[in-house]
C-alpha cells in the first residue's frame, strides 16, 4: 500500500467515481492513471475499499426500492420458492444468489487478482475484448424483456459474469450488462440490475480488503485520512454518474463506451510500447510481511 497525498486520494476518488459504474472498468484507470502521474500504485486494498463510496452511492439514489426489496424478501423468506406476484422479493434474493460466483472466484484467484492479472497488457487486451462482446450483445440482443421479468437462472449467467470481470478491463459493470443484453433485457433494466448487483458483491469486497489488508497495517494512522477522503469524493461522484447514466442508456446505446474502451486499450499498447507506461504487475503485501519490513527499516535507521 502506497503511501498517498490528499490530493491523490481527492483525484483517484474522482477517477473511481467516474469509472466504476460506466462499463469502461474502474480498475482498469485505476491502474493506469497513477503511472501516467508519476504516482506509485495506490494498491489493491485502496482500490477495493474505496468502493466503499460508490455502494453508498447507489443505496441512497436507489433507498426507495432497496426498502422495498427488502420488505419483499421479509414476506418471502424462502428465495428458491418465491411468490411470482412478489417481484420486489424476487430481485432483492436474485442479487444476493447472483453473487456467490464473484466471491468465490475472488477468494481463489486473490493473489493473481493483486498481482499478475494487474499488468498492463492483460489490461489492454481486455478493454479491447470486452468492447468487442459488448458490441456483439448490442447487435443480437432484442431488449425486450423489463428487469422484473427475470428468472433466477438468467441472474445466475449475470452473476457468472460479474466473475469475469475480475479480470481488469473487462469492466464489472460492462461484463453484467453484457450478460443482460445477450439475455434480451433493455439497457435500462440490465444497467438497474448491474447496480444492484453491485451492492453485495462490492460492499463483500471493500470490507474484506478493509479488513485484510488496512486495519492491520503498521500505517493505520497515517492511512485513515487519505482512505476517508477517497471513499468519501468517490461516493460523491459516483451518485452524480449513476443519476446521469440511468439517463443515458433510456435514449442511447453503449457505442461511445465501445469506442472509448477500444481507444484506451490501443492507447496502452502504444505507450507500453514507446515505453511512455510499464506493463508491471504490482505484488500484494500481506499485512504481517508488511509489518516485518517495516520492523526492518526501523531498526535500520538505528
Amino acid at each position: 500500500m502506497a503511501d498517498l497525498s490528499l490530493v491523490q486520494s481527492i483525484v483517484i476518488g474522482i477517477i473511481e467515481g467516474l469509472t466504476e459504474f460506466l462499463p469502461v472498468s474502474s480498475t482498469a484507470h485505476m491502474d493506469i492513471f497513477p503511472q501516467l502521474f508519476g504516482w506509485d500504485d495506490p494498491g489493491s486494498a485502496f482500490s477495493a475499499v474505496i468502493q466503499l463510496g460508490p455502494i453508498l452511492a447507489i443505496i441512497a439514489y436507489f433507498r426507495k426500492d432497496i426498502a422495498k426489496y427488502l420488505k419483499g424478501m421479509a414476506k418471502n423468506p424462502n428465495p428458491f420458492k418465491i411468490d411470482p406476484e412478489n417481484t420486489d422479493a424476487k430481485m432483492g434474493w436474485y442479487a444476493i444468489l447472483a453473487t456467490p460466483p464473484v466471491l468465490l472466484a475472488g477468494k481463489l484467484l486473490e493473489k493473481k487478482i493483486d498481482s499478475s492479472f494487474r499488468g498492463l497488457a492483460i489490461v489492454a487486451g481486455a478493454l479491447i475484448v470486452g468492447s468487442i462482446v459488448l458490441w456483439f450483445a448490442e447487435q443480437v440482443g432484442k431488449r425486450d424483456k423489463k428487469m422484473e421479468a427475470m428468472t433466477l437462472n438468467e441472474a445466475i449467467i449475470v452473476g457468472l459474469a460479474q466473475a469475469v470481470a475480475l479480470i481488469p478491463g473487462i469492466s464489472r459493470s460492462g461484463a453484467t450488462m453484457t450478460a443482460s443484453l445477450f439475455l434480451n433485457f433493455d439497457r435500462e433494466s440490465a444497467t438497474r440490475f448491474s447496480f444492484l448487483l453491485s451492492i453485495p458483491a462490492l460492499s463483500a469486497a471493500g470490507i474484506y480488503k478493509l479488513y485484510k489488508d488496512v486495519l492491520h497495517s503498521p500505517n493505520l494512522k497515517a492511512l485513515v485520512l487519505p482512505y476517508t477522503v477517497g471513499t468519501v469524493v468517490a461516493g460523491i461522484t459516483a451518485y452524480a454518474v449513476i443519476h446521469w447514466f440511468l439517463g443515458y442508456v433510456r435514449k442511447h446505446n453503449t457505442n461511445v463506451f465501445i469506442v472509448y474502451r477500444i481507444a484506451l486499450g490501443v492507447a496502452i499498447v502504444l505507450m507500453l510500447s514507446a515505453g511512455k507506461l510499464q506493463s508491471k504487475a504490482p505484488q500484494a503485501v500481506k499485512p504481517k510481511e508488511e509489518m516485518r519490513l517495516h520492523a526492518t527499516t526501523l531498526l535500520a535507521s538505528k
